[in-house]
Protein backbone atom coordinates (compact mmCIF):
# COMPACT_ATOMS: atom_id res chain seq x y z
CA UNK A 1 0.00 0.00 0.00
CA UNK A 2 1.10 3.13 -0.78
CA UNK A 3 0.57 7.42 -0.28
CA UNK A 4 -1.71 8.01 -2.81
CA UNK A 5 -3.80 4.82 -1.87
CA UNK A 6 -4.18 6.16 1.64
CA UNK A 7 -4.83 9.94 0.25
CA UNK A 8 -7.49 8.32 -1.88
CA UNK A 9 -9.35 6.81 1.25
CA UNK A 10 -8.82 9.99 3.42
CA UNK A 11 -10.29 11.90 0.63
CA UNK A 12 -13.03 9.56 -0.30
CA UNK A 13 -13.96 9.17 3.67
CA UNK A 14 -14.21 12.96 3.93
CA UNK A 15 -16.18 13.44 0.84
CA UNK A 16 -18.65 10.90 2.59
CA UNK A 17 -18.71 12.96 5.83
CA UNK A 18 -19.78 16.10 3.57
CA UNK A 19 -22.35 14.55 2.04
CA UNK A 20 -23.88 13.15 5.39
CA UNK A 21 -24.59 16.97 5.89
CA UNK A 22 -21.10 17.80 8.43
CA UNK A 23 -19.77 20.96 8.22
CA UNK A 24 -17.33 23.27 10.34
CA UNK A 25 -16.05 21.99 13.84
CA UNK A 26 -18.23 19.01 13.52
CA UNK A 27 -17.29 17.92 10.12
CA UNK A 28 -13.02 18.23 11.54
CA UNK A 29 -13.64 16.34 14.39
CA UNK A 30 -15.37 13.34 12.89
CA UNK A 31 -13.31 13.02 10.76
CA UNK A 32 -10.52 13.08 12.96
CA UNK A 33 -11.53 10.62 15.68
CA UNK A 34 -13.84 8.38 12.78
CA UNK A 35 -10.23 8.37 10.65
CA UNK A 36 -8.05 7.58 14.06
CA UNK A 37 -10.62 4.73 14.97
CA UNK A 38 -10.51 3.46 11.64
CA UNK A 39 -6.23 3.58 11.52
CA UNK A 40 -5.96 1.90 14.82
CA UNK A 41 -8.17 -0.81 13.76
CA UNK A 42 -6.81 -1.85 10.70
CA UNK A 43 -3.40 -1.59 12.32
CA UNK A 44 -4.38 -4.05 14.65
CA UNK A 45 -5.84 -6.26 11.67
CA UNK A 46 -2.42 -5.69 9.49
CA UNK A 47 -0.20 -6.94 12.96
CA UNK A 48 -2.50 -9.99 13.42
CA UNK A 49 -2.78 -10.72 9.08
CA UNK A 50 0.98 -10.09 8.41
CA UNK A 51 2.19 -12.19 11.48
CA UNK A 52 0.07 -15.38 10.50
CA UNK A 53 0.58 -15.08 6.87
CA UNK A 54 4.55 -15.34 8.38
CA UNK A 55 3.61 -18.77 10.65
CA UNK A 56 1.41 -20.08 8.22
CA UNK A 57 4.44 -20.09 5.84
CA UNK A 58 6.88 -21.70 8.25
CA UNK A 59 4.61 -24.36 10.00
CA UNK A 60 3.69 -25.15 6.03
CA UNK A 61 6.84 -26.29 5.51
CA UNK A 62 7.56 -30.39 5.21
CA UNK A 63 10.25 -30.41 7.35
CA UNK A 64 10.77 -29.10 10.65
CA UNK A 65 14.16 -27.00 12.13
CA UNK A 66 15.97 -25.49 14.81
CA UNK A 67 15.07 -22.35 12.76
CA UNK A 68 11.42 -22.73 12.81
CA UNK A 69 11.90 -23.60 16.44
CA UNK A 70 13.48 -20.11 17.24
CA UNK A 71 11.63 -17.96 15.20
CA UNK A 72 8.87 -18.98 17.00
CA UNK A 73 10.65 -18.70 20.91
CA UNK A 74 11.71 -15.47 20.09
CA UNK A 75 8.74 -13.64 18.15
CA UNK A 76 10.35 -12.83 15.39
CA UNK A 77 7.33 -13.40 13.27
CA UNK A 78 5.15 -10.33 15.40
CA UNK A 79 8.76 -8.03 15.52
CA UNK A 80 8.31 -8.12 11.94
CA UNK A 81 4.50 -7.48 11.62
CA UNK A 82 5.08 -4.17 14.04
CA UNK A 83 7.06 -2.86 11.12
CA UNK A 84 4.06 -3.36 8.95
CA UNK A 85 2.41 -1.46 11.67
CA UNK A 86 4.93 1.13 11.38
CA UNK A 87 4.45 1.77 8.01
CA UNK A 88 0.86 2.13 8.29
CA UNK A 89 1.01 4.47 11.02
CA UNK A 90 3.60 6.38 9.12
CA UNK A 91 1.48 6.88 6.01
CA UNK A 92 -1.49 7.17 7.96
CA UNK A 93 -0.80 10.22 10.55
CA UNK A 94 -0.24 13.26 7.78
CA UNK A 95 -4.23 12.28 6.88
CA UNK A 96 -5.29 11.90 10.45
CA UNK A 97 -4.09 15.20 11.54
CA UNK A 98 -4.70 17.23 8.72
CA UNK A 99 -6.89 19.79 10.54
CA UNK A 100 -4.72 20.27 13.58
CA UNK A 101 -1.62 21.64 11.93
CA UNK A 102 -0.62 21.83 15.61
CA UNK A 103 -0.49 18.48 16.86
CA UNK A 104 0.44 17.35 13.29
CA UNK A 105 3.99 18.05 14.09
CA UNK A 106 4.65 15.75 17.02
CA UNK A 107 2.44 13.18 15.48
CA UNK A 108 5.01 13.06 12.61
CA UNK A 109 7.35 12.86 14.96
CA UNK A 110 6.37 9.86 17.15
CA UNK A 111 5.35 7.97 13.74
CA UNK A 112 9.06 8.25 12.81
CA UNK A 113 10.18 6.71 16.23
CA UNK A 114 7.86 4.28 15.94
CA UNK A 115 9.30 3.23 12.43
CA UNK A 116 12.67 3.39 14.06
CA UNK A 117 12.18 1.39 17.39
CA UNK A 118 10.03 -1.34 15.59
CA UNK A 119 12.76 -1.70 13.17
CA UNK A 120 15.46 -2.04 15.99
CA UNK A 121 12.59 -4.52 17.33
CA UNK A 122 12.65 -6.78 14.76
CA UNK A 123 16.21 -6.70 13.65
CA UNK A 124 16.94 -7.37 17.77
CA UNK A 125 14.42 -10.77 17.76
CA UNK A 126 16.21 -12.06 14.33
CA UNK A 127 19.60 -11.86 15.90
CA UNK A 128 18.67 -13.70 19.08
CA UNK A 129 17.08 -16.34 17.05
CA UNK A 130 20.48 -16.12 14.67
CA UNK A 131 22.23 -16.75 17.98
CA UNK A 132 20.53 -19.12 19.51
CA UNK A 133 20.68 -21.39 16.28
CA UNK A 134 24.31 -21.11 16.30
CA UNK A 135 25.21 -21.60 19.78
CA UNK A 136 23.02 -25.00 19.02
CA UNK A 137 25.53 -25.55 16.26
CA UNK A 138 28.60 -27.64 16.83
CA UNK A 139 30.22 -26.11 13.83
CA UNK A 140 30.42 -22.83 16.31
CA UNK A 141 30.27 -24.09 19.60
CA UNK A 142 33.60 -22.85 20.42
CA UNK A 143 33.06 -19.28 19.37
CA UNK A 144 31.80 -16.18 21.63
CA UNK A 145 29.14 -16.35 19.63
CA UNK A 146 26.81 -13.68 22.59
CA UNK A 147 29.70 -11.48 22.59
CA UNK A 148 29.66 -10.68 18.86
CA UNK A 149 25.56 -10.65 19.28
CA UNK A 150 26.02 -7.62 22.46
CA UNK A 151 28.14 -5.90 20.02
CA UNK A 152 25.87 -6.23 17.42
CA UNK A 153 22.75 -4.69 19.86
CA UNK A 154 25.16 -1.98 20.74
CA UNK A 155 25.85 -0.67 17.10
CA UNK A 156 22.23 -1.31 16.07
CA UNK A 157 20.94 0.61 19.95
CA UNK A 158 23.40 3.41 18.88
CA UNK A 159 22.24 3.93 15.36
CA UNK A 160 18.77 3.62 16.93
CA UNK A 161 19.09 6.01 19.27
CA UNK A 162 20.84 8.48 16.47
CA UNK A 163 18.23 8.09 14.32
CA UNK A 164 15.64 9.29 17.08
CA UNK A 165 17.93 12.24 18.31
CA UNK A 166 17.99 13.54 14.23
CA UNK A 167 14.39 12.92 14.11
CA UNK A 168 13.61 14.99 17.68
CA UNK A 169 16.06 17.69 16.82
CA UNK A 170 14.91 17.48 12.59
CA UNK A 171 18.80 17.41 11.90
CA UNK A 172 20.37 14.80 9.51
CA UNK A 173 22.00 11.97 11.37
CA UNK A 174 25.81 12.90 10.13
CA UNK A 175 25.45 16.10 11.90
CA UNK A 176 24.67 13.89 15.00
CA UNK A 177 27.25 11.32 14.13
CA UNK A 178 29.66 14.85 13.97
CA UNK A 179 28.53 15.86 17.22
CA UNK A 180 30.12 12.43 18.75
CA UNK A 181 33.46 13.65 17.98
CA UNK A 182 33.37 15.97 20.88
CA UNK A 183 32.56 13.48 23.60
CA UNK A 184 34.94 10.60 22.50
CA UNK A 185 36.71 10.63 25.48
CA UNK A 186 33.45 10.61 27.70
CA UNK A 187 32.06 7.41 25.18
CA UNK A 188 35.55 5.85 25.45
CA UNK A 189 35.26 5.68 29.33
CA UNK A 190 31.11 4.87 29.49
CA UNK A 191 32.35 1.71 27.19
CA UNK A 192 35.01 0.98 28.49
CA UNK A 193 34.34 -2.76 29.63
CA UNK A 194 32.36 -3.20 26.29
CA UNK A 195 35.38 -2.47 24.40
CA UNK A 196 37.82 -4.08 25.94
CA UNK A 197 35.69 -7.04 26.36
CA UNK A 198 34.84 -7.21 22.54
CA UNK A 199 38.92 -6.88 21.98
CA UNK A 200 39.72 -9.66 24.34
CA UNK A 201 36.17 -12.03 22.39
CA UNK A 202 38.19 -11.14 18.92
CA UNK A 203 41.36 -12.21 20.41
CA UNK A 204 40.14 -15.81 22.35
CA UNK A 205 38.52 -16.49 19.43
CA UNK A 206 41.50 -15.85 16.67
CA UNK A 207 43.93 -17.84 19.57
CA UNK A 208 41.44 -20.62 20.86
CA UNK A 209 42.11 -19.77 24.36
CA UNK A 210 38.70 -20.48 25.91
CA UNK A 211 35.62 -21.84 24.40
CA UNK A 212 32.16 -22.65 26.53
CA UNK A 213 32.63 -26.02 28.00
CA UNK A 214 36.28 -25.63 28.81
CA UNK A 215 37.90 -26.25 32.06
CA UNK A 216 39.29 -23.30 33.32
CA UNK A 217 41.15 -22.20 36.83
CA UNK A 218 41.59 -18.17 37.35
CA UNK A 219 43.18 -17.99 40.97
CA UNK A 220 42.75 -14.47 41.43
CA UNK A 221 38.95 -14.73 40.70
CA UNK A 222 38.48 -18.14 42.38
CA UNK A 223 37.47 -19.55 39.38
CA UNK A 224 37.82 -23.07 39.01
CA UNK A 225 35.48 -25.19 36.74
CA UNK A 226 33.40 -25.09 33.30
CA UNK A 227 32.73 -22.21 31.25
CA UNK A 228 29.27 -22.40 30.70
CA UNK A 229 28.85 -18.64 28.60
CA UNK A 230 31.48 -16.34 26.91
CA UNK A 231 29.98 -12.88 26.92
CA UNK A 232 31.11 -9.46 25.40
CA UNK A 233 32.34 -8.29 28.90
CA UNK A 234 32.40 -11.07 31.28
CA UNK A 235 32.52 -15.33 31.76
CA UNK A 236 30.72 -17.27 33.41
CA UNK A 237 32.56 -20.04 35.45
CA UNK A 238 30.52 -22.85 37.27
CA UNK A 239 33.01 -24.17 39.79
CA UNK A 240 33.29 -27.30 40.63
CA UNK A 241 31.36 -26.78 44.06
CA UNK A 242 28.17 -25.36 42.52
CA UNK A 243 28.84 -21.59 42.73
CA UNK A 244 29.14 -19.40 39.72
CA UNK A 245 32.31 -17.10 39.13
CA UNK A 246 32.08 -14.13 36.93
CA UNK A 247 35.29 -13.43 35.46
CA UNK A 248 35.97 -9.86 33.05
CA UNK A 249 36.50 -11.29 29.90
CA UNK A 250 39.60 -8.78 29.22
CA UNK A 251 41.20 -10.54 32.13
CA UNK A 252 41.75 -13.77 30.36
CA UNK A 253 44.51 -12.04 27.87
CA UNK A 254 46.01 -9.90 30.26
CA UNK A 255 46.15 -12.00 33.04
CA UNK A 256 47.37 -15.62 33.58
CA UNK A 257 44.87 -18.80 33.93
CA UNK A 258 44.94 -22.37 33.49
CA UNK A 259 42.73 -24.12 30.81
CA UNK A 260 42.50 -28.01 31.45
CA UNK A 261 40.88 -28.75 27.34
CA UNK A 262 44.87 -30.00 26.93
CA UNK A 263 44.47 -32.34 29.78
CA UNK A 264 41.52 -33.33 28.66
CA UNK A 265 42.13 -33.75 24.86
CA UNK A 266 45.30 -35.61 25.92
CA UNK A 267 45.89 -39.39 26.98
CA UNK A 268 46.33 -38.68 30.48
CA UNK A 269 45.43 -36.57 33.60
CA UNK A 270 48.76 -36.04 35.25
CA UNK A 271 48.92 -37.51 39.32
CA UNK A 272 51.89 -35.11 41.49
CA UNK A 273 52.18 -36.12 44.48
CA UNK A 274 54.44 -36.96 47.27
CA UNK A 275 54.77 -38.92 50.22
CA UNK A 276 57.24 -37.13 53.17
CA UNK A 277 59.74 -39.86 54.56
CA UNK A 278 61.19 -39.55 58.25
CA UNK A 279 64.85 -39.26 57.12
CA UNK A 280 65.91 -40.98 60.25
CA UNK A 281 64.17 -44.23 59.52
CA UNK A 282 66.08 -44.22 56.40
CA UNK A 283 69.26 -46.89 56.38
CA UNK A 284 70.69 -49.89 54.21
CA UNK A 285 69.39 -52.83 54.00
CA UNK A 286 70.64 -55.43 56.35
CA UNK A 287 70.05 -59.56 55.54
CA UNK A 288 66.80 -59.87 57.83
CA UNK A 289 65.46 -56.96 55.93
CA UNK A 290 66.57 -58.24 52.78
CA UNK A 291 64.97 -61.72 53.62
CA UNK A 292 61.49 -60.30 53.99
CA UNK A 293 61.39 -58.07 50.94
CA UNK A 294 62.28 -61.39 48.75
CA UNK A 295 58.71 -62.29 49.69
CA UNK A 296 57.44 -59.63 47.79
CA UNK A 297 56.18 -60.58 44.19
CA UNK A 298 57.62 -56.95 42.61
CA UNK A 299 60.83 -57.35 44.16
CA UNK A 300 61.64 -60.62 43.42
CA UNK A 301 63.81 -60.59 40.43
CA UNK A 302 64.81 -57.23 41.07
CA UNK A 303 66.63 -58.43 44.15
CA UNK A 304 68.40 -60.77 42.72
CA UNK A 305 69.90 -58.95 40.01
CA UNK A 306 70.65 -56.26 42.43
CA UNK A 307 72.45 -58.45 45.17
CA UNK A 308 74.35 -60.08 42.02
CA UNK A 309 75.39 -56.80 40.94
CA UNK A 310 76.80 -55.48 44.81
CA UNK A 311 78.78 -58.73 44.95
CA UNK A 312 80.20 -58.82 41.86
CA UNK A 313 81.37 -54.79 42.27
CA UNK A 314 82.52 -55.22 46.04
CA UNK A 315 84.83 -58.69 45.48
CA UNK A 316 86.23 -56.70 42.43
CA UNK A 317 87.15 -53.72 44.39
CA UNK A 318 88.06 -55.83 47.69
CA UNK A 319 85.91 -54.05 50.23
CA UNK A 320 85.77 -54.29 53.71
CA UNK A 321 82.58 -56.21 54.83
CA UNK A 322 82.48 -55.42 58.21
CA UNK A 323 81.26 -52.11 57.30
CA UNK A 324 77.73 -51.31 55.35
CA UNK A 325 79.16 -47.83 54.34
CA UNK A 326 82.16 -49.80 52.53
CA UNK A 327 81.31 -50.22 48.48
CA UNK A 328 77.53 -50.85 47.41
CA UNK A 329 74.80 -51.81 49.07
CA UNK A 330 71.23 -51.25 48.61
CA UNK A 331 69.33 -48.98 51.22
CA UNK A 332 65.69 -49.34 51.87
CA UNK A 333 64.50 -46.04 50.62
CA UNK A 334 66.26 -46.86 46.96
CA UNK A 335 64.27 -50.65 47.27
CA UNK A 336 60.66 -48.80 48.20
CA UNK A 337 61.67 -46.00 44.79
CA UNK A 338 61.86 -49.75 42.92
CA UNK A 339 58.67 -51.26 44.32
CA UNK A 340 56.74 -48.08 44.05
CA UNK A 341 57.96 -47.86 40.20
CA UNK A 342 57.13 -51.58 39.90
CA UNK A 343 53.67 -51.16 41.48
CA UNK A 344 52.37 -48.42 39.42
CA UNK A 345 53.69 -50.23 35.85
CA UNK A 346 51.49 -52.90 37.18
CA UNK A 347 48.08 -50.74 37.57
CA UNK A 348 46.27 -50.62 34.64
CA UNK A 349 44.90 -47.11 35.12
CA UNK A 350 48.40 -45.60 34.44
CA UNK A 351 49.70 -44.41 31.43
CA UNK A 352 53.04 -45.52 30.76
CA UNK A 353 53.78 -43.90 27.71
CA UNK A 354 53.70 -40.82 29.35
CA UNK A 355 55.81 -39.36 31.70
CA UNK A 356 56.71 -41.85 34.76
CA UNK A 357 59.03 -41.60 37.09
CA UNK A 358 59.29 -41.92 41.06
CA UNK A 359 61.74 -39.76 42.27
CA UNK A 360 63.38 -37.97 45.56
CA UNK A 361 62.73 -34.22 45.97
CA UNK A 362 64.93 -31.98 47.80
CA UNK A 363 64.46 -32.68 51.85
CA UNK A 364 63.45 -30.43 53.72
CA UNK A 365 62.28 -29.74 57.64
CA UNK A 366 59.31 -32.30 56.92
CA UNK A 367 61.66 -35.15 55.90
CA UNK A 368 62.78 -36.34 52.03
CA UNK A 369 59.72 -36.21 49.55
CA UNK A 370 59.27 -39.34 47.56
CA UNK A 371 57.11 -38.11 44.51
CA UNK A 372 54.49 -39.45 42.38
CA UNK A 373 54.52 -38.31 38.77
CA UNK A 374 52.25 -40.24 36.64
CA UNK A 375 49.63 -39.63 34.14
CA UNK A 376 46.56 -41.27 34.95
CA UNK A 377 44.29 -42.97 31.95
CA UNK A 378 41.06 -41.36 33.86
CA UNK A 379 40.51 -37.55 33.31
CA UNK A 380 37.17 -37.55 34.88
CA UNK A 381 37.27 -35.64 38.32
CA UNK A 382 35.75 -38.48 40.13
CA UNK A 383 37.32 -41.69 38.68
CA UNK A 384 40.51 -39.78 38.90
CA UNK A 385 40.49 -38.70 42.23
CA UNK A 386 39.98 -42.13 42.92
CA UNK A 387 42.77 -43.74 40.93
CA UNK A 388 45.32 -41.25 42.90
CA UNK A 389 43.95 -42.06 46.09
CA UNK A 390 43.97 -45.95 45.60
CA UNK A 391 47.66 -45.11 44.71
CA UNK A 392 48.49 -43.82 48.06
CA UNK A 393 46.61 -45.98 50.25
CA UNK A 394 48.57 -48.89 48.77
CA UNK A 395 51.79 -47.13 49.27
CA UNK A 396 51.12 -45.88 52.83
CA UNK A 397 50.22 -48.47 53.68
CA UNK A 398 53.63 -50.69 52.44
CA UNK A 399 55.97 -48.13 53.79
CA UNK A 400 56.39 -49.85 57.30
CA UNK A 401 57.41 -53.00 55.09
CA UNK A 402 60.46 -51.09 53.93
CA UNK A 403 61.59 -50.29 57.57
CA UNK A 404 60.79 -46.88 56.83
CA UNK A 405 58.52 -44.31 58.88
CA UNK A 406 55.80 -41.66 57.43
CA UNK A 407 57.03 -37.78 58.33
CA UNK A 408 54.19 -36.53 60.40
CA UNK A 409 54.33 -33.21 62.94
CA UNK A 410 53.78 -34.08 66.30
CA UNK A 411 50.29 -34.15 67.55
CA UNK A 412 49.03 -32.63 71.00
CA UNK A 413 48.96 -36.63 72.36
CA UNK A 414 52.58 -36.98 70.69
CA UNK A 415 53.31 -34.44 73.23
CA UNK A 416 51.44 -35.93 76.32
CA UNK A 417 53.62 -38.83 75.56
CA UNK A 418 56.87 -37.21 75.56
CA UNK A 419 55.95 -35.79 79.23
CA UNK A 420 54.40 -38.84 80.60
CA UNK A 421 57.51 -40.99 79.36
CA UNK A 422 60.08 -38.02 80.59
CA UNK A 423 57.88 -38.44 84.30
CA UNK A 424 58.92 -41.74 84.61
Amino acid sequence: MNIPTFQTIFSEFRNWLIEKDLSGAELVYSYFFIGLIGVTLFLFITIFLTRQVFIFAVRSAKTKTDWQKALFEFRVFRAFALIFGAYIIYNAVPFVFIDFKHWLFYALIFSRIYVVLATMFAINAFLNAMVSIMEASKKYADKPIRSYKQVAKIIIYILGFVLILSIILNQSPLYIFGGFGAVTAVFILVFRDPILGFVASVQMSAIDLVRVGDWITVEKYGADGEVTEINLTTIKVRNWDKTVTIVPSYAIVSESFKNWRAMEESEGRRIKRHINIKISSIKFCDDELISRLQNIDFLKDYLAETQLQIAKFNAENAVNPNNLVNGKHMTNIGTFRVYAEKYLESNPFINTDLTFMVRQLQATENGLPIEIYVFSKEKGLRKFEEVAADIFDHLLAAVPYFDLEIFQSPSGSDMRGFVSRGND
